[in-house]
């Protein structure tokens, strides 16, 4: 399966389920690029919208780019009414945005399913002068009992889970100095502690790409095993997932 492919079929899952960004991530992001109001910013592989949402209503116009299809109609029916935006079919690499066009590129929980180095001369393209990258990822806290649980139901039943995505990430830091500019960058963390009722808990693990779809044939092994955590940590119908907003920004 190619990466474009792997989400397909999880818009509505993905859309409902993963979380937005805390909103202290936001304001920290506005000061350190130095945007006002109305700035173009690029947001590459941007699913269903959740970041682009998030910067949209902070008044910044922003082009979002995703390759799979279903992940881009339910952005653009989430999103479509929404001034300064526009989605467009593209790859991390290839976004067809004009060079120079924009003053911030964002990645949420997406750069580790690009070529850096690709992704890297495509950002230093399309961006003006003084622009900047961040990479940003909501990653479950691994020091949680929770979260350990929960890594051990996902190796169990889901064959390609190497990882909670933002947790690797945080533990190749020279895969962020090969991709900023003279190996510098500022790295900032934010608590982010996610509330959820069942549903959105077993939402939430069934919107990884590497979690089973209806009519495999671990599907349903893996949806009873995680409403079981679910049971042995809710309180009165609801769980907080430990997790941590990782960010990772600077120049190309």
């Amino acid at each position: 399966m190619t990466n474009e492919n792997r989400f397909s079929g999880k818009a509505d899952v993905y859309a409902k389920c993963r979380p937005a960004y805390p909103e202290a991530y936001i304001d920290y992001l506005m000061a350190a690029a130095g945007l006002e109001k109305g700035a173009p910013v690029a947001d590459i592989g941007a699913g269903t919208g959740i970041l682009t949402g998030q910067l949209l209503r902070r008044g910044w116009k922003v082009t979002a780019v995703e390759p799979n299809g279903d992940m881009r109609r339910e952005m653009e029916r989430r999103l479509g009414r929404c001034g300064g935006f526009t989605a467009m079919p593209g790859t991390a690499e290839a976004t067809s945005i004009a060079a120079g066009s924009v003053v911030l590129v964002t990645a949420a929980q997406a750069f580790h399913w690009f070529d850096p180095a690709l992704f890297r001369a495509e950002c230093r393209r399309i961006l003006s002068p003084a622009g900047k990258v961040a990479l940003v990822w909501n990653n479950r806290d691994g020091d949680s009992e929770l979260v350990r649980a929960n890594a051990e139901i996902c190796r169990a039943f889901c064959p390609a889970f190497r990882g909670f995505s933002g947790g690797r990430m945080a533990e190749m830091p020279e895969l962020f100095r090969n991709f900023f500019r003279g190996g510098g960058y500022e790295e900032k963390q934010f608590r982010h502690d996610l509330a959820m009722d069942e549903t959105g808990f077993v939402g939430r693990n069934l919107s990884a790409s590497y979690a089973p779809r209806p009519g495999d044939p671990s599907y349903e092994e893996f949806v009873a095993a995680v409403r079981r955590l679910f049971a042995d940590h809710a309180r009165n119908g609801r769980i907080v997932m430990p997790n941590l907003t990782r960010s990772y920004l600077g120049y190309v």
